[in-house]
């Protein structure tokens, strides 16, 4: 039963997410298409960063190479852009290898480096992606992109054809409709399969290299195989979200994956909570959809002024509220929204087992003398003495 409880708020979210296709319109079906391609990199960088203890600001770059391989693999039907012209379920797949290979090509630098100076040698890695995306014209498009192929399997195109009529209680499942279903189903497969690798034995022995490597290796763990493992699986769900936001985009250029989105990875698990799966989702939906948010309606907000009229407009303001919610968390909420939840919880579940649950045992006090009162439910003992008198 208390399973069920607890596992209650997120089989009603889920059945949420189910639902809210057939009452979204398109803006919110495209935001929502945003948050959970962020959903599957924010969890990603969790595990590597909150569970491992490694310092990552590299993330856009994995995600730019998932990207470019999904779009180059599938190529342009009509041989207007280079490709191999690969099924999208293949490239979907090679979009996450790709990233994990040459986040494993990585791993002997991230082994030898921690902290600060393992972020700036992963910042390298973002301006070494935008020089490729920039020079690598027949495979990138440079500066104006290149198309993305949407995505389809055998018989069924997530697009507004093959069917191109598709209706579920009265509401006409286009494109939108049907790439929600088919990301909502990655990001519950990756939140799935994070959570079960940090409970599981791998999860442990990231979590001891982190708190001590010297520890971990005392313990057994290969500590340079710890580490190379994270920053591959980190770098296999960095493809795939960057692979989602392809699709989600219908068309990339190498402005979507710069230095600010790998910032915005790092907001978002810090938000959330270090090392929390269900924290990164919270945080990867909460910096994706405030300023688009905040965007679409800036004309209904008086203090908001249009982009580029030199005041206050909603991606200046998005920005504040990040600074100003990360001073919060890391003053108030330690653990971030993760953390708040967890003690919230405990806290609940400590009043019901004071007042409706089995009476609590009362715990011997001290008195000044450093003796110890027996507890008030039971007689006190009588000492030897006293039995002579």
């Amino acid at each position: 039963m208390s399973d069920l409880i607890r596992r209650g708020p997120m089989v009603l979210g889920l059945l949420v997410a189910l639902a809210l296709p057939l009452l979204l319109d398109d803006f919110w079906l495209q935001t929502g298409l945003f948050a959970m391609a962020s959903v599957v990199g924010a969890i990603g960088l969790t595990l590597l960063v909150g569970v491992a203890g490694q310092l990552s600001l590299g993330h856009a770059f994995f995600a730019a190479l998932g990207a470019y391989t999904y779009a180059w693999t599938v190529g342009d039907p009509a041989g207007q852009e280079a490709g191999l012209g690969l099924p999208p379920l293949v490239a979907l797949v090679l979009a996450g290898v790709v990233s994990a290979v040459v986040g494993g090509l990585f791993s002997p630098i991230s082994g030898r480096l921690r902290g600060i100076y393992l972020g700036l040698a992963t910042i390298g890695l973002v301006f070494l992606a935008r020089h490729l995306m920039v020079n690598l014209e027949a495979l990138t498009g440079g500066f104006n992109g290149r198309t993305v192929e949407p995505f389809s399997v055998p018989g069924f195109s997530f697009s507004n054809a093959a069917p191109d009529y598709l209706a579920v209680a009265g509401v006409q499942f286009e494109g939108l409709h049907r790439l929600w279903y088919l990301f909502l189903g990655i990001a519950v497969l990756s939140a799935w399969l994070g959570r079960n690798l940090r409970a599981g034995r791998t999860g442990r022995a990231l979590a001891n290299v982190r708190d001590s490597e010297v520890a971990a290796a005392a313990m057994g763990v290969n500590v340079a195989r710890a580490k190379a493992t994270a920053f591959v699986i980190s770098s296999a769900y960095a493809g795939i979200a960057g692979a989602l936001m392809a699709l989600a985009y219908g068309r990339i250029a190498p402005d979507l994956f710069g230095i600010q989105l790998s910032i915005d990875f790092l907001v978002m698990i810090v938000l959330g909570g270090l090392g929390s799966i269900a924290g990164a989702t919270a945080g990867a939906v909460f910096v994706v959809a405030l300023p688009l948010v905040l965007a679409q309606y800036s004309s209904q907000l008086p203090f908001l002024a249009a982009p580029g009229s030199g005041g206050l407009d909603a991606a200046t303001l998005a920005r504040l509220l990040y600074g100003a919610a990360i001073i919060a968390v890391l003053l108030f909420l330690r653990g971030g929204l993760a953390g708040a939840a967890s003690r919230i919880r405990h806290r609940r579940s400590a009043h019901q087992r004071g007042t409706g649950g089995p009476p609590l045992v009362p715990t011997p006090s001290p008195d000044p003398s450093g003796a110890t009162e027996p507890p008030p439910s039971q007689p006190a003992v009588s000492t030897r003495s006293e039995e002579k008198s």
